[in-house]
């Protein structure tokens, strides 16, 4: 361990990197209701919850096309198609699915996912997960 209490072998996330050739795409505040949780209270209802992904991207020339980026849009839509499939039992579920949608274009080195729900604890403003998957190198 170093003295910041991480893994000597665990190189914090760098997003953006010109010398890596690495773009950051995110998306901030995503706020949906979702069907989530093991409780009783949390049974039958959908709940708010809020997202954020960021994304390390593999930067290519682009030439102003849509086709030739990853689209916030997109994943966007990928988070909403997964919440409305149903009922999850844990946040860490959904943001393992979330990050591997994410994974699925070839561009996206590292999707680091938070999800928070927000309001099972009146006394907290959110409680969640973050994780954080690379693209396995070959």
């Amino acid at each position: 361990m170093n003295r910041m209490n991480k893994p000597d072998n665990v190189t914090p996330l760098k997003i953006a990197d010109a010398e890596r050739g690495l773009r950051h795409v995110f998306v901030r505040d995503l706020l949906l209701d979702a069907h989530i949780g093991v409780y009783k209270h949390e049974l039958g209802s959908a709940q708010p919850i809020r997202v954020n992904v960021d994304l390390s991207v593999s930067e290519a020339p682009h030439g102003d096309a849509l086709d030739n980026v990853v689209c916030y849009a997109t994943v966007v839509d990928r988070i909403k198609a997964i919440v409305d499939e149903g009922h999850l039992n844990l946040v860490e579920t959904l943001a393992e699915r979330i990050a591997a949608v994410c994974l699925e274009d070839e561009r996206v080195q590292t999707a680091r996912v938070r999800v928070e729900k927000l309001a099972v604890i009146p006394e907290a403003a959110g409680v969640g997960v973050e994780i954080e998957r690379h693209r396995p190198h070959p």
